[in-house]
């Protein structure tokens, strides 16, 4: 599935990191939503690393890394914890400016990597993910019941945990084996199927409800802006839309005009689409690089 990736656990003090890495050339780190880990680039990784060091890690309380003990407001998952993961495995990878790639909840990680290390992002991807703040001031009946699993696995009086334990298959839906893979298949379920795991994605919810919004309340009070080029994927059959332009919502925090491509494919691109995501990230480094 990764020919000519390593596969390493990197100790960053307060986590491990499950990381793969391989390829030659300016270094592009790709980030992972729920419920995945980072075996879901397997296809476009293969495309990008004939070009760039290609760098996936599982995000933390995800795949196989570790998650700290919960603390006060969910701190331990909060974006602005992963960002930092992100620049010091990087650093420890022997890269200091990067480009940043996240899909789903990993959108909001790249872009809280680019809001507090400027200095080390040179491009911005998210795909099919908007910054929390945006979501939540905007929650009327719609939003609420099309993306209700954010309420539930947000909660903490009635944890979700032991709701999704119980029943791990039938919780989670995922297509079968040939479509998404056979080890990328493999490798989330047994991820699925870890109470840990599941424990670590409620707990990124959590703090997207609670730390997530702060973050964001307070940058933009601030007025800070994310300055490097950013790219928006937005998948052609997902929701992405459901309060309106996603690209008027984004521009705000970007110093620079945000480009834009439909990719058309379901919520999971890389998956779905591997082929024009990978042409669409190989093409906006190389002309903005």
């Amino acid at each position: 599935m990764f020919k000519g990736f390593r596969l390493e656990y990197v100790d960053l003090g307060e986590v491990t990191l499950r990381v793969r890495h391989g390829g030659t050339g300016s270094p592009v780190v790709l980030l992972h939503g729920h419920p995945r880990t980072h075996t879901t680039w397997h296809q476009v990784a293969l495309r990008l690393a004939e070009h760039h060091t290609t760098v996936m890690p599982d995000l933390r309380g995800y795949g196989r890394s570790s998650l700290p003990p919960d603390e006060p407001g969910h701190r331990q998952s909060s974006k602005r914890a992963m960002a930092h993961d992100v620049v010091r495995l990087m650093a420890h990878l022997g890269h200091e400016r990067f480009a940043v790639v996240g899909h789903d909840r990993g959108s909001l990680v790249a872009f809280r990597t680019a809001m507090d290390h400027s200095e080390r992002v040179s491009h911005l991807v998210v795909m099919d993910g908007l910054p929390v703040i945006e979501h939540l001031e905007r929650t009327d009946a719609g939003f609420a019941q099309a993306w209700w699993h954010w309420w539930f696995m947000g909660q903490t009086d009635k944890p979700a945990e032991r709701v999704i334990c119980a029943d791990p298959e039938a919780w989670y839906r995922t297509p079968a084996p040939q479509i998404m893979g056979e080890g990328n298949h493999a490798d989330l379920w047994a991820a699925l199927r870890d109470p840990d795991v599941v424990h670590g994605m409620c707990e990124d919810y959590r703090a997207g409800l609670r730390a997530d919004r702060d973050d964001d309340a307070a940058d933009r009070v601030a007025g800070r802006q994310v300055q490097c080029p950013a790219l928006l994927l937005e998948s052609a059959h997902d929701d992405l839309d459901i309060h309106g332009d996603p690209a008027a919502i984004w521009q705000p925090w970007l110093a620079r005009p945000l480009q834009h491509r439909v990719i058309d494919s379901g919520h999971h691109q890389a998956e779905e689409a591997p082929d024009a995501v990978a042409d669409a990230l190989l093409e906006f480094v190389r002309e903005t690089g």
